[in-house]
């Protein structure tokens, strides 16, 4: 009976360790500040990105029908062989960007693996005649699923153009474009193309997802093909930051997540219903075009109510974490939430978007409250989805931070938040390094 007695002091004993030198860490970090870990910063997403995209490289490529395989446990072994249309297009892009901006990634195969993803999608994705894109598709590449959304053929456009950047083939850049007008005249125009058909009784709204959807791809193409852009679509990115100005709801408290056309609260739960993270991600499409055009209006727009008050509400000051849904009127006490059942899980994509925005902030304003924000988010992810055997980050957490469920890859998780997340934020620490380098000179 002195056995399990042993065990247990013995694993005591490894606890307290373990807290002790966790302890020691923390106060290491407190002690350096965020400014004085932009270094440790640099160097953690940086291998992260590396070890990411390893995980992707070694796993999810079809080498048999093409494209790439998108459900993956934890080691990569895959457990269904749908697929899944977001993530094809998010990974032929992925690869591409990769390709073009960073020269370690500048290698023959993954060059290749974006240009057999995008043969893949661009064989079997699109729908004949209507310009729509398939949501679900076989292994084989046959069709099994359509939305009534823009969100596939988002996807498809954003990887078509960046790799056309990649390869210089401009085949791909037509297809690119030529979707890009599609969605735009169904967003715009007329939206019967869509699908399934709507319904007289159907509430009529302005989701957030759609206009930031349109800021993000139309950033995409300015990236590719910014003068052809300006002469064809220069009232666009005028019309997206209108839409999305219309969230800011109740004195600039909060970003709501669905409005009506003309920018007024919606009743019931529909209208209660907001997504930090998605409010984040648009608050960083937003600071990117003020950066680009110097505009301190919509600089201050996109930093103090997009990217800071839903950190600053969607942030679990008990678990840590940013909540992936909340009710307007249940801030104070979120767990009264009814919205939905997984109001409080902690999910990968908020908090890669979260780093990226909050780093932004701080590099266009040098206000260290944002880098604190990030060193906040950045020891998080590193606790609690950072995969430090296999590699790739987990996507779903309980609210206390637990992991739900190990997959790396789902229909929804793919290789495109984490490494566009680390990318951007490798390449910003970099440029703000290299700022305050110079200046001490």
């Amino acid at each position: 009976m002195m056995i399990p007695f042993l065990l247990t002091k013995k694993s005591l004993k490894r606890n307290y360790i373990h807290i002790a030198v966790t302890v020691v860490i923390t106060a290491q970090k407190l002690m350096m500040g965020s400014v004085g870990r932009l270094g440790e910063f640099l160097e953690g997403v940086s291998t992260e990105l590396d070890r990411c995209m390893q995980f992707w490289m070694e796993h999810s490529h079809d080498d048999k029908y093409g494209g790439f395989i998108n459900c993956l446990g934890r080691d990569g072994k895959p457990f269904d062989s749908l697929k899944y249309c977001w993530i094809q297009g998010r990974q032929v892009w992925t690869y591409s960007k990769l390709y073009n901006e960073v020269e370690r990634f500048r290698k023959p195969e993954i060059l290749q693996a974006a240009i057999q993803g995008a043969e893949f999608i661009m064989k079997h994705m699109k729908v004949a005649g209507t310009g729509k894109c398939y949501m679900i598709l076989t292994r084989e590449g046959k069709p099994l699923k359509i939305q009534r959304t823009i969100f596939s053929e988002c996807f498809y456009t954003m990887a078509l153009s960046e790799l056309a950047k990649a390869t210089g083939n401009q085949d791909y850049l037509v297809e690119a474009e030529m979707t890009f007008k599609k969605i735009i005249y169904w967003v715009q125009t007329d939206d019967n193309e869509l699908g399934r058909p709507k319904y007289h009784s159907s509430i009529v709204m302005n989701t957030l997802a759609i206009p930031m959807m349109l800021l993000c791809l139309f950033n995409q193409m300015e990236s590719v093909a910014e003068n052809q852009l300006k002469s064809q679509h220069s009232e666009l990115l005028d019309w997206c930051i209108e839409q999305i100005s219309k969230h800011v709801q109740r004195d600039g408290s909060v970003i709501l997540e669905n409005v009506s056309p003309s920018g007024e609260e919606l009743e019931g739960v529909i209208g209660r219903h907001m997504n930090p993270g998605h409010a984040i991600e648009a608050g960083w499409f937003m600071l990117q075009q003020a950066s680009k055009l110097k505009r301190e209006d919509l600089r201050n727009l996109a930093i103090e109510k997009f990217i800071l008050n839903p950190f600053n509400y969607g942030w679990d000051e008990k678990y840590g974490g940013l909540f992936y849904f909340m009710d307007a009127d249940q801030l104070l006490d979120p767990e009264l939430t009814s919205t939905h059942l997984e109001w409080n899980m902690k999910l990968w994509w908020p908090h890669s978007e979260a780093m990226v925005a909050l780093l932004m902030a701080y590099k266009e304003t040098k206000e260290t409250v944002y880098l604190d924000k990030f060193q906040q988010t950045y020891d998080y992810c590193w606790e609690h989805f950072v995969d430090p055997k296999y590699g790739e980050w987990y996507g779903y957490c309980t609210r206390n931070g637990d992991v739900s469920m190990p997959h790396k890859g789902t229909q929804w998780k793919g290789c495109f938040h984490i490494p566009r997340s680390l990318l951007m934020c490798e390449q910003m620490l970099k440029e703000i390094l290299k700022e305050q380098t110079n200046s001490n000179k």
